[in-house]
């Protein structure tokens, strides 16, 4: 999925020129189609007053007061390809999503992208425990989106109560670059 989404939008080199998006690829339940995320977003000002959770243990979480991390922290200066999915331990996301990134990551790199940011729909200690189970955790920064007002705010969220998840993250990738996405 990570190399399609650079195919179909050509050269990173040229998605990265000027701090522009790249575009957003919504790949849920066996669609894929670009959704309407205006080029040249920030991302910052689109989401105002978001925090996310970075993945920890609990004992991390108590000793950091339960702390948040700012969105302008986590992207500033930094070009940034973001993915979200529906939640940690689900079947796609652990089998086929998260590891088409972490297989890949010498491809990001090789293009001048600094970090892989997976967002979810979950609260940090899950995504830990997840992501160390994936063994991703060393090479993809998981942040938590405990309620679920990052993907809300940016129109990525989607209803899977029929799944019994409630509302959680659309599949998406987007890349961040220069405080635009």
């Amino acid at each position: 999925m990570a190399s399609a989404f650079l195919r179909v939008k050509g050269s990173t080199a040229s998605a990265l020129r000027g701090g522009q998006i790249a575009g957003v690829l919504v790949s849920g339940w066996g669609r894929r189609a670009f959704v309407s995320l205006a080029a040249g977003i920030d991302i910052v000002s689109a989401a105002p007053g978001v925090s996310l959770q970075k993945a920890r243990n609990w004992d991390e979480g108590v000793s950091s007061k339960f702390s948040t991390t700012p969105l302008a922290e986590i992207f500033k200066g930094k070009k940034v390809v973001i993915f979200g999915l529906p939640g940690a331990y689900t079947g796609v996301c652990s089998q086929q999503h998260v590891p088409s990134y972490k297989n890949n990551i010498e491809k990001f790199k090789a293009k001048g992208i600094d970090s892989i940011i997976c967002v979810a729909v979950n609260d940090p200690y899950t995504l830990n425990g997840w992501a160390e189970k994936l063994q991703a955790k060393e090479v993809i920064d998981f942040y938590g989106d405990f309620d679920g007002t990052f993907h809300k705010s940016l129109e990525l969220d989607v209803d899977l109560s029929a799944a019994l998840l409630g509302r959680r993250s659309q599949r998406y990738v987007l890349l961040y670059c220069c405080n635009y996405a």
